[in-house]
């Protein structure tokens, strides 16, 4: 076993990030990165840093031929990293295409969900205005006709990227442990997806906030005309550009987190996480039992779609009170 390895290994038995080992030693999280990646070896200095907080001998860490550590220090992560899943570098490989492929069709399928009431604002708000001769039962009857039509294959998409994926879920919920080369590539794809990662993000969160700008022109120019009806459709077609950016590159930037165990996927966060899905199934049960009794009983297919913003904007409050009462 390298030294690369090594570092790892003893890292993830104590449970920290590379961020907090870089603190610990004084140094930057990319010096860790790069001693991980095997693209460099620290100073002698930091050797014995390391010797030291590790509770293991220089020997240890520097001869690949020792391959267990004598007397190192058993955290309370030990017993959750003895059951660790291995995973090498073919199954990495396919685990990452399969999440880019996925990236796309989900990307696809979330555009749809947003998009598929425009039919429905736009024919309702021209039967209202006069523009159609149809009555309002047909106007709604066809928006709704577009909007299933729309969802029907997004929920296929969501089904096929699910089945796809299901046999990696355990890098989602378990703890992981990379063979030899594994994080070294996971991390050099991630800095060069990192520019992509950065733009797209950056241009999704601008569409999403310009998209209330047709919307606040209709206003000023035509208050009361179908005009104003297409500012509200335009909201919707521009945040589903931007959504649909930011979920494309969020879940290949994922992907790459799962291999590395960072961020939210960390051993600390996944164990954390565990709480949160239920809090979350029964979250979006409530909202979507909400959506279904305010459109049929109210009749409000028009109006009520603005209950899956709101709640997803919501859903981050209650994630983080959620989180902060666990803490505590």
């Amino acid at each position: 076993m390298i030294f690369a390895d090594k570092l790892i290994d003893l890292r993830k038995k104590n449970g920290w990030s590379q961020e907090e080992l870089a603190e610990k030693l004084n140094v930057s999280r990319q010096a860790v990165s790069k001693w991980e990646g095997a693209q460099s070896i620290p100073d002698m200095t930091r050797i014995i840093q390391l010797s030291e907080l590790f509770h293991v001998s220089t020997d240890y860490l520097l001869k690949d031929e020792i391959e267990q550590a004598e007397g190192a220090v058993v955290s309370q992560d030990d017993t959750a990293d003895i059951a660790a899943r291995t995973i090498g570098m073919e199954e990495a490989n396919t685990f990452l295409k399969i999440k880019e492929e996925n990236s796309r069709r989900v990307a696809v399928a979330v555009m749809l969900c947003i998009l598929s009431p425009v039919a429905l604002i736009l024919l309702g708000g021209a039967q209202s205005f006069g523009l159609l001769k149809w009555t309002e039962n047909m106007a709604g009857g066809i928006g709704l006709v577009v909007m299933m039509l729309m969802i029907i294959p997004a929920v296929g998409m969501f089904i096929q990227s699910g089945l796809k994926i299901s046999k990696f879920n355990y890098l989602e919920k378990e703890p992981v442990e990379t063979l030899y080369g594994v994080s070294g590539m996971a991390r050099e794809r991630k800095e060069r997806f990192q520019p992509v990662h950065t733009r797209h993000i950056l241009f999704g969160i601008m569409l999403c906030v310009a998209s209330c700008v047709p919307l606040f022109v209709s206003i000023i120019f035509k208050a009361e005309s179908f005009i104003s009806v297409v500012g509200i459709a335009a909201i919707l077609v521009l945040a589903a550009i931007g959504v649909m950016l930011i979920v494309r590159v969020s879940i290949i930037q994922g992907s790459y987190q799962m291999l590395l165990e960072e961020e939210e996927y960390s051993r600390e966060s996944k164990e954390n996480n565990k709480h949160t899905g239920y809090i979350s199934v029964a979250y979006w049960c409530l909202v979507t039992a909400g959506f279904l009794a305010w459109s049929f009983i109210g009749n409000a297919w028009r109006d009520s779609w603005i209950i899956w913003p709101v709640a997803g904007v919501a859903y981050g409050a209650v994630a983080a009170i959620s989180s902060a009462m666990r803490k505590r």
